[in-house]
């Protein structure tokens, strides 16, 4: 009987395990994720994080590169002047500059163009200028080529013809312009605070600032801004005049000669002033280089003058 019932039971159990638990039925997994493209994701430009330093200044990496060098050099120094290997204290950084950042471009034309900054100078400042007036390689070679022209048209001259001639009425020329910007620029405008610019009026009209040219011979300004004597022309040129009649050849000393000499000074001194004023204005249209045009101009009047 046991035997009859044996495969009835075994068709029972054909869905259970033999230890009645429930078949394990394998269920359907879902599909695996697609492996995402981290580079797509990355940004075009990176941006440096938060705290990371901004790349250093070529210039810096320099004077950093010297400072330590300069460092290194003198602890070698120091150790090697104390006879020994081991270490001889912590020198202080030696800070070495081989570079410093470029500078903002000045302007030149625009300072010819607007004048001299209204500032009193000091005798040390004034006396500066006057030297960089002097030794202006544009005067240097203007006091040349017009000596050239003077001696070439006139070999009979008191310098005499020829190079010699050339070299004398070069260093009369030089010497008279040098005791011009010794007294006119330095020493009387420093002992009687003179201004020795002449400041342009490009606002003014016309007539005014013709004007404003001639009277600036007589009435000029002063270090604190105010209006005062032309002392550096009224008493310098008369000076100059006779300092000359010690070393300029051929020049007349009596007195008729000086007041002559004298009194076309002061009527051909408006010259600088009209070539400074409006020698600007015209440049501005022509687009030349009005700074050597001026000195080159400055000085044939000049030389004229004290030719005289």
């Amino acid at each position: 009987m046991v035997l009859a019932l044996l495969p009835a039971m075994l068709l029972s159990l054909g869905g259970r395990g033999w230890a009645g638990e429930p078949e394990r039925v394998e269920a359907a997994l879902p599909d695996a994720p697609q492996p995402q493209n981290t580079t797509d994701s990355k940004p075009a430009t990176a941006k440096p994080a938060a705290g990371t330093p901004a790349p250093a200044n070529p210039c810096d990496v320099k004077n950093a590169g010297a400072s330590m060098a300069a460092t290194a050099a003198t602890r070698a120094a120091a150790v090697s002047a104390s006879g020994t290997s081991g270490t001889a204290g912590n020198p202080a950084v030696v800070e070495s500059v081989l570079c410093v950042p470029h500078l903002p471009i000045i302007n030149w034309y625009a300072r010819f163009l607007n004048g001299p900054e209204v500032k009193p100078l000091t005798p040390l400042e004034k006396a500066h200028l006057a030297g960089r007036n002097l030794i202006d390689p544009f005067n240097l070679m203007t006091i040349l080529g017009a000596a050239g022209i003077s001696v070439a048209a006139n070999s009979h001259s008191p310098y005499g013809p020829g190079m010699t001639g050339w070299g004398r009425y070069s260093g009369v020329s030089f010497t008279q312009d040098m005791t011009g910007e010794f007294f006119g620029t330095f020493l009387i405008p420093s002992i009687v605070h003179q201004d020795p610019h002449y400041h342009r009026m490009p606002t003014a009209g016309i007539a005014r600032r013709i004007f404003h040219c001639i009277d600036q011979i007589a009435w000029t300004q002063g270090d604190n801004g105010k209006g005062m004597l032309n002392y550096a022309d009224l008493v310098g040129f008369a000076i100059d005049d006779e300092i000359g009649n010690f070393y300029v050849p051929g020049q007349q000393t009596n007195l008729r000669a000086s007041a002559e000499r004298y009194a076309t000074g002061l009527a051909t001194a408006p010259v600088d002033n009209f070539i400074t004023e409006f020698l600007p204005d015209i440049a501005s249209h022509f687009h030349v280089r009005v700074v050597l045009v001026q000195r080159i101009i400055n000085q044939v009047a000049k030389t004229e003058n004290n030719g005289q």
